[in-house]
């Protein structure tokens, strides 16, 4: 898959860099909020919560390269 196959998540329309550099990951990132922890409690589905973090160019590259 390339990144032009890529189709946004929800993080597309953020503006801190973090988020946007997970905007087009294959994971539906929900930003944190009351409303998401009930829609999974009702769905009966995990919380991933990301907390941040930083990776090394090749980190990256690598990342980019699997999704």
């Amino acid at each position: 898959m390339t990144n032009s196959d890529k189709v946004p998540n929800r993080l597309i329309n953020e503006k801190l860099p973090y988020l946007l550099q997970h905007a087009q990951n294959p994971i539906d990132w929900y930003l944190w909020s009351d409303g998401v922890f009930e829609k999974a409690k009702a769905e009966d589905k995990p919380i991933f919560l990301s907390i941040g973090y930083s990776t090394c160019h090749w980190c990256h590259v690598r990342e980019i390269n699997y999704l």
